[in-house]
């Protein structure tokens, strides 16, 4: 049987009364509303259910806005930081520049000061060349002689050299031998000991002059009695030095087996392999027998031959031929114009060349 038929009551009044209940009591109660349930609203219907996220989202993007825009404050006073810094940096670099600008001004005029003396030292330079060339031509007719005693000579030096030159290097002057004046070097010393002082005698013919320094060189130490006479020229000091200088590389160019000779006032002349030079300047040759020694020992260092007890050569020092044999003090070597052709003929134990005894100060270079 059907159902309604047995309770005797339509279906639909029982659904009815129990709406209508339910209406009423939630009229008289009404539900107490959860802080987490979303508006009433939202439930309505759908298209009001989709409005509640897009809501949330607008908040945060303004929140987000708000975030913007309180850090773009703070970057515009930053940036009216970094202006007024700019701005006081660009003060400093106007002073810099302006600075700069006188600072060149000021280097412009040293060069120019500069180059004007480097033309005055260059013009000077000249100059002194000229006067050292000018005084050694002054000097031409002088000859000096070392070893003489002191008093030997008497009350009359002039006449003593006048008759005693021609006997002591066996010569014949005619006309006689002439002097403009005659002197002993520096003050006479009190006690009388020590090297006697050199002499500069200035003959009135220069020929004459180098009539007895050629002799003089050409026959060796000169002997006035048991006493060692010798005769140089005389030259001003910066020529004396340029003198030592080339004389200090006698040592190398006897390693080297370099023919070689002194020429006045002060040029050296070498040979090598038939290949002939003069040099004006001893760091000119310094350097040249630098770049000799490379290419005949490429290991080898630059030394000088060791020590020679014998011949009285002394190891040399910064380069400089030091040698006391033969030699007294004030005195100088008068090998002037001589060819070198001795070869190193001594070998020290290691296999290190030493000069002969030939290249003692004492002896004449062949």
């Amino acid at each position: 049987m059907p159902r309604g038929k047995a309770t005797g009551k339509p279906p639909g009044n029982t659904a009815r009364q129990l709406l209508f209940s339910e209406a009423l009591r939630q009229q008289k109660h009404p539900p107490v509303k959860d802080p987490k349930d979303p508006p009433p609203h939202s439930h309505t219907t759908t298209g009001n259910m989709e409005e509640s996220p897009q809501g949330a989202s607008m908040d945060r993007i303004l929140q987000e806005i708000s975030a913007v825009g309180r850090k773009l404050e703070g970057m515009d006073s930053a940036m009216m930081a970094l202006t007024a810094e700019a701005r006081s940096m660009r003060l400093e670099i106007a002073g810099f520049q302006s600075q700069i600008s006188g600072l060149d001004q000021r280097v412009a005029t040293v060069e120019t000061q500069v180059a004007s003396w480097t033309d005055s030292g260059q013009e000077l330079m000249h100059l002194r060349s000229k006067l050292t060339d000018l005084e050694d031509r002054s000097r031409r007719n002088n000859i000096r002689l070392m070893g003489l005693p002191e008093g030997m000579e008497g009350t009359d030096l002039t006449s003593f050299l006048r008759d005693t030159l021609p006997k002591l290097t066996d010569t014949t002057f005619d006309p006689p031998v002439e002097f403009e004046r005659v002197h002993r070097l520096g003050p006479k010393k009190q006690d009388g000991k020590g090297c006697p002082r050199s002499i500069i005698a200035c003959l009135l013919r220069h020929g004459q002059a180098r009539q007895l320094l050629q002799t003089a060189r050409a026959q060796g130490p000169l002997k006035l009695g048991t006493t060692e006479i010798r005769l140089s020229g005389d030259y001003s000091k910066k020529t004396v030095d340029r003198r030592r200088a080339f004389l200090s590389l006698r040592p190398r160019l006897c390693h080297l087996d370099v023919k070689f000779g002194l020429f006045e006032p002060a040029r050296m002349w070498i040979t090598k392999n038939g290949d002939s030079r003069t040099f004006f300047d001893p760091e000119d040759l310094r350097t040249f027998l630098d770049k000799l020694q490379e290419q005949a020992h490429p290991m080898e260092t630059n030394t000088l031959p060791l020590q020679d007890i014998r011949a009285g050569v002394t190891r040399p020092t910064h380069g400089a031929y030091q040698s006391n044999v033969g030699l007294r003090r004030g005195e100088r070597s008068d090998d002037v114009g001589r060819i070198s052709s001795i070869k190193p003929a001594l070998t020290a134990p290691h296999g290190s060349p030493r000069l002969p005894l030939a290249t003692a100060s004492h002896q004449r270079w062949a």
